[in-house]
């Protein structure tokens, strides 16, 4: 008897143990752009109506700025639009979940304006802005030109 009754106390205390519960497993939070440095080649709503053209890119590169808190990445582009009347766009797109960033280098004609065919050359740098601690390769028209490291 005294044995059932050390058993039944033993069964009841037992019962009132917490169940060991399993750790989290930590998550990477997705990337991100904390914040946007002036673009002024991004696309406006004043856009709508335009005809999308063309732009032949000769050159770009893809630099570390350290003067600036935190150090920005900043993409050099160089080339030729087909006339003087189009107007240079640069689109930087957020990261996508696989920390690539996409830009699209492309330019706009107002289709109802004749313009001489004569090649404009472009030369801008924009700087990138800052974003979360990851590696982001940079893709300018679906081309790999580099990449940078957030910390």
């Amino acid at each position: 008897m005294r044995f059932f009754l050390s058993l039944l106390t033993a069964l009841f205390l037992a019962g009132c143990i917490a169940a060991p519960t399993a750790e989290p497993t930590p998550t990477a939070a997705p990337p991100y752009r904390i914040s946007q440095d002036e673009n002024p080649f991004e696309p406006q709503i004043s856009d709508v109506g335009r005809q999308v053209a063309t732009v032949t890119i000769t050159s770009v590169s893809l630099s570390e700025r350290y003067e600036f808190s935190p150090p920005r990445s900043m993409i050099s582009l160089v080339g030729s639009m087909p006339s003087v009347c189009n107007e240079l766009r640069v689109n930087i797109n957020p990261p996508d979940e696989n920390y690539n960033v996409f830009i699209e280098v492309y330019s706009l004609i107002n289709p109802d304006i004749q313009c001489d065919n004569v090649f404009q050359q472009f030369e801008t740098s924009i700087l990138l802005g800052t974003y979360s601690p990851g590696r982001y390769p940079i893709w300018v028209n679906d081309a790999l030109v580099g990449d940078f490291v957030s910390y």
